[in-house]
């Protein structure tokens, strides 16, 4: 059975959207000389991250950083900027993909570093990509039921683990072009950090609000990328075909309910060059109104869509209409609007 799952929310709002950047940039020139034998032996051609994925550097942590410090200080910037107490927030997910353990979660270190009330629920959400959209979903769900009063939603990814493992891997004789190229999507990974604060839209009028979205699940497709601090192998071709073809399908479908033809702004997952024009086409969007991070930042995973709407909140202006939209790996798709 196919269809949409639709949410709306009456009474939700955006107050901030923060990021934190790591201090160190790693170009893809960097990245290629350090895989010039195994580009050389396979008899690849240099360029591929740039002219391919349209990825010319991204960012990773310097040794004094670490994605949880970093998303610690975005919380306390958001916190700031919506002038929310931390002793008021009752909610705190988490929605990275990495972690430096399997227990206790992430959330609980952030929790702590954030001082947030001991009445604070505390937990981690996974949803590939599209983890913070899912995260800010259920934040809004349970302010809207008069649970809580105030959310954080948070996401601090680290690519240095993987990136490195996935180069040390494609360095070996005994991987082959088709290996290569179902690894080729880790070197694209960037590292980064954002959080955002959702609360009542009735205590703050000048708050952004969520009105509601969709999800859909294309589960059939759950082996075709699948990653670990270990390594990340895609089939990138099933990948962008399945993914366009949830994309459109729920598109269609919640065209219905939801007029999205016109946005003021596209916030999109930034995955490559590809990906951006894949959907672009197929969803019928302005290009001009999709603005890119992945040139300069990298696929940040779940962190994406936050940081480049942090970027972006700055040629915003009221009444505004904003579209969050991504897919993830499994497959499942999402869209939730904005009115800024």
């Amino acid at each position: 059975m196919a269809g949409n799952a639709t949410t709306r929310f009456d009474n939700v709002s955006l107050l901030s959207v923060t990021r934190t950047l790591p201090s160190r940039v790693t170009t893809s020139e960097e990245i290629e000389d350090r895989l010039s034998l195994a580009l050389r032996r396979l008899r690849l051609p240099g360029g591929l991250l740039q002219r391919v994925a349209g990825v010319l550097e991204r960012r990773n942590w310097a040794e004094d950083e670490s994605s949880d410090d970093a998303t610690v200080a975005a919380g306390r910037r958001a916190l700031a900027e919506a002038q929310v107490d931390p002793a008021d927030v009752g909610l705190l997910i988490n929605t990275s993909v990495s972690r430096r353990h399997l227990e206790p979660s992430v959330a609980v270190r952030l929790h702590h570093g954030l001082a947030l009330p001991s009445s604070a629920i505390n937990f981690d959400v996974a949803n590939a990509c599209l983890g913070f959209v899912s995260g800010m979903s259920l934040a809004a769900n349970m302010i809207e039921s008069g649970q809580i009063r105030y959310a954080l939603v948070v996401n601090g990814e680290d690519a240095d683990e993987i990136q490195g493992n996935t180069i040390r891997r494609l360095l070996r004789d005994d991987v082959g072009r088709e290996g290569f190229m179902s690894e080729f999507a880790s070197l694209t990974l960037g590292s980064g950090a954002a959080v955002a604060v959702l609360g009542r839209a009735d205590e703050h009028t000048d708050g952004h609000r969520i009105l509601g979205g969709v999800s859909r699940a294309a589960t059939q497709f759950h082996d075709l990328c699948v990653g670990s601090v270990d390594g990340m192998f895609t089939d990138a071709k099933a990948l962008l075909n399945g993914g366009l073809d949830l994309v459109v399908s729920a598109w269609k479908e919640a065209s219905a309910e939801w007029d999205w033809s016109s946005m003021d702004r596209y916030i999109t997952h930034q995955v490559s060059a590809v990906h951006t024009r894949a959907i672009v086409k197929a969803a019928k969007l302005d290009r001009s109104r999709v603005p890119v991070t992945f040139p300069k930042y990298g696929n940040v995973g779940p962190a994406s869509i936050p940081i480049t709407l942090a970027e972006e909140q700055a040629t915003l202006v009221r009444g505004d209409r904003v579209l969050l939209m991504g897919v993830g790996s499994g497959l499942n798709t999402a869209m939730m609007e904005l009115a800024w």
